[in-house]
């Protein structure tokens, strides 16, 4: 009994003429299928399975065909050759006997053929002998389906959108437009470049080249440019896909476009596979509520542990992931012979942004000499995005500086709303002096934003060592401690790598000494990313939430390191455990332990400051958390003078004003909060007075002549500022410095009479 021609020989009719729009250059009938669904939705919105099946007949009658029609041509010259005898009949009929039996056998073995193709990927054995094809019914399903799902579902039904870079891309970047991100580019150069372009080296010792390379790190730090250069640098096919156009809404087709994708790039190794945002589809199973999305990492695991079974020659196929979220992907992933290797792309430092900026410059026409080192350093917190955003803004800010001025020349009289000036053509010589500035990059770093920034990054005060009264001691235990580490670190890697130092530092003493002044002292010195945090802050009423914050602190540190993190008022988080009605706080103060004593602290500077030492859990003062703890005094006289001509640099001081005889004789106990309130109130003094000579005045002028502070105003502020620490406060600070001095001999940091201003 012959077989029924499921689907009509019409549909197969069609399918045929639209083969024949393909490309002449496709062989199998996989290739023919992707062309197909590529072209006409029709055919993206069948199974791939069924459509396969259906182009294999078309492909086996064309040969049918072929051949019949060749025979038939030999028969004919045989009955020619033949001609009266009768031996042409004989062999011709014979020739269709044995066609006849070759059709019955292929018919037979693609039934067998037919019924194993048809396991599905959970194992399952379709009992159809040959899946329908009838465009009409296709199509009512189809219908059917966009009628019962949402439009947002409908629209990622088209066949997988992928970008398919082949062999150099001459327009693409290359590793020489990175710049700050020479031991990245080592790392690619070791995990992906040797084994795509020397494969014989790691056959001939038997080893396995890398199979996945995880790139992470904040936004805009240049991980997908770098994917992208990376296939550049190795001239093999790329396929790049962000995670996002894996999914579908129908069921089973997001782990189809997974398998579709491994397998066009299996089929053109070696090559590698670039997915962008891979958290999308890669998040931790115990995390997701669907089985459809759970469903989607098992296929992502499957296709990267290799090609399928007895694929025996599949060529060498790389995978490149990208993320800003690496521990939220599920732990199968990062295990080896998947993303078994990860390179972190920190933000820069202040070295990185420089040389970043360099390049970034070399397309913009520069006037004179410019200083990157200091744009640079007023650039914390920005990372590769954010340099290339500022080059546009200072450029920006160069064209209309050239505007305004060919306003003012073309316009003259003209009303304000005539545009008639912007249409007129530029000479060659008004082009030739268009020239960025340094002076447009100053004005654009007011202008633009960094990206970490926005995440907690605190941009670097301006505030250096000349604004510190005394302190020397400490300036040389924090220089020694913090500041050469971060700036130095090529000195102590030929030392065998950096000393174990104690990288805590808890400043503690009356209020107003400058404890917080130090700290950013410290981190502009230091040239380091900076988190100001204001202890209380981080507080959070809802159970976790705190512990959340305090993690996520450290990781942003750790990811941007070296990073100086100041905790200012950090009493509010490192309370004494065991009182009633603090287990939420207890858990607080576990995870702030757990942090500051963790093993993966390294080029994470901590410092804290406090008024109230004898409130902090003794766990806190421990080595290896602030094991540095620094005594901050008030001032003796003398360093009250410094501060107090400190503070009255940028102010209109009356020669006649003996700044030395205020600090000495009027001051005595006087804290750097309350000398700058005492500038403050003299300044203030001033002011009044000079309004009441103006009313007092016939004309009402003011004479901007003698706009000073004298003597006088001093006296009459010092009448109104009295000393914030009360003798009784002094006596307090100086039994803790005491006590905790005694318990702890090397630990313990006295800097002695000195003063910071705050």
């Amino acid at each position: 009994m012959g077989r029924r021609d499921v689907g009509g020989g019409n549909n197969r009719r069609v399918l045929s003429r639209d083969m024949d729009s393909c490309r002449k250059d496709l062989s199998t009938a996989e290739e023919i299928v992707d062309d197909l669904r590529y072209r006409y939705g029709k055919y993206a919105r069948m199974s791939r399975q069924t459509l396969v099946l259906n182009v294999r007949h078309v492909l086996n009658a064309r040969n049918n065909n072929s051949n019949n029609k060749k025979r038939v041509k030999e028969d004919e010259e045989d009955d020619d050759s033949d001609e009266g005898a009768g031996g042409g009949k004989m062999k011709k009929q014979r020739r269709l006997d044995e066609e006849k039996d070759k059709l019955q056998r292929a018919h037979v073995k693609e039934k067998s053929v037919s019924s194993s193709s048809s396991k599905d990927s959970g194992g399952h054995i379709s009992t159809s002998e040959d899946p329908s094809f009838n465009f009409t019914s296709d199509t009512l399903r189809g219908g059917y389906a966009e009628m019962n799902s949402s439009t947002k579902l409908a629209r990622v039904s088209p066949p997988l959108p992928l970008s398919v870079n082949n062999i150099n891309n001459k327009g693409g970047p290359t590793f020489k437009d990175f710049g700050g991100i020479k031991k990245v580019l080592d790392q690619l150069d070791q995990y992906i470049l040797s084994p795509l372009l020397n494969p014989p080296l790691f056959e001939k010792i038997g080893a396995k080249p890398p199979s996945g390379i995880l790139l992470h790190g904040p936004p805009g730090c240049g991980k997908t440019r770098l994917a992208n250069a990376v296939a550049n640098e190795a001239g093999v096919p790329f396929y790049q896909i962000s995670a996002t156009q894996v999914v579908s809404g129908v069921s089973g087709a997001s782990e189809e476009n997974i398998r579709e994708l491994f397998s066009k790039a299996y089929r053109t190794a070696p090559s590698i596979v670039f997915i962008d945002e891979i958290d999308a589809i890669g998040s931790k199973r115990e995390n997701q509520q669907r089985e459809t999305e759970k469903r989607i990492v098992t296929q992502l695991l499957t296709c990267m542990d290799g090609p399928p079974p007895g694929d025996t020659e599949a060529g060498y196929v790389v995978v490149i992931g990208a993320t800003n979220t690496p521990d939220a992907l599920d732990p199968a992933l990062r295990r080896g012979r998947r993303f078994g290797r990860e390179i972190a792309l920190t933000p820069p430092d202040e070295h990185a942004r420089a040389e970043i900026l360099s390049l970034v410059a070399q397309r913009l026409r520069l006037e004179g000499s410019f200083d990157m080192k200091r744009i640079a350093r007023l650039t914390p917190g920005f990372v590769g995005a954010d340099l290339e955003e500022l080059a546009d803004m200072a450029a920006s800010l160069c064209v209309n500086r050239i505007m305004d001025s060919r306003k003012l020349q073309l316009s003259g009289d003209s009303p304000n709303d005539d545009r008639s000036w912007l249409s007129q053509p530029w000479s060659d010589e008004e082009l030739d002096k268009l020239f960025v500035r340094m002076s447009d990059f100053e004005e654009a770093v007011k202008l633009v934003k960094g990206s970490l920034t926005r995440e907690g990054f605190s941009t670097v005060p301006d505030v250096t060592w000349g604004d510190v009264g005394g302190l020397d001691h400490l300036r040389t235990q924090l220089k020694d401690y913090v500041v050469n580490p971060i700036k130095y670190p090529e000195t102590f890697e030929k030392f065998g790598g950096k000393l174990n130092l104690e990288t805590g530092f808890l400043l503690y003493g009356p209020p107003g000494c400058g404890k917080t002044l130090v700290a950013k002292a410290v981190a502009n010195e230091a040239g380091a990313n900076f988190i100001h945090i204001k202890g209380p802050e981080l507080l959070n009423k809802y159970l976790g939430e705190s512990e959340r914050a305090i993690r996520t602190l450290f990781q942003r540190a750790r990811t941007s390191s070296p990073c100086v993190i100041f905790f200012d008022e950090v009493d509010a988080l490192t309370g004494r455990r065991g009182r009633e009605g603090d287990l939420v706080v207890g858990g607080l103060l576990n995870q702030f332990l757990t942090e500051l004593h963790g093993g993966d602290r390294r080029d994470v500077y901590v410092i804290g400051a406090t008024n109230r030492l004898d409130v902090i859990d003794p766990a806190f003062l421990r080595p290896g958390r602030f094991g540095n703890r620094v005594y901050v005094p008030l001032p003796n006289a003398d360093e009250r003078v410094s501060i107090l001509k400190s503070i009255a640099k940028k102010r209109p001081i009356d020669p006649s004003v003996d700044l030395d005889a205020i600090a000495n004789k009027y001051c005595e106990g006087f804290s750097g909060a309350d000398l700058a309130n005492l500038m403050d109130q003299a300044i203030h003094v001033a002011v009044k007075e000079k309004f009441q000579s103006i009313e007092s005045s016939e004309d009402g002028d003011m004479d901007s002549s003698d706009c000073t502070i004298k003597m006088t105003h001093f006296k009459q502020a010092l009448s109104l500022v009295t000393p914030s620490v009360s003798k009784q406060q002094i006596k307090h600070y100086e039994e803790q410095r005491k006590k905790y001095q005694s318990s702890t001999n090397m630990d313990q940091i006295n800097v002695g009479p000195s003063f910071a201003l705050e």
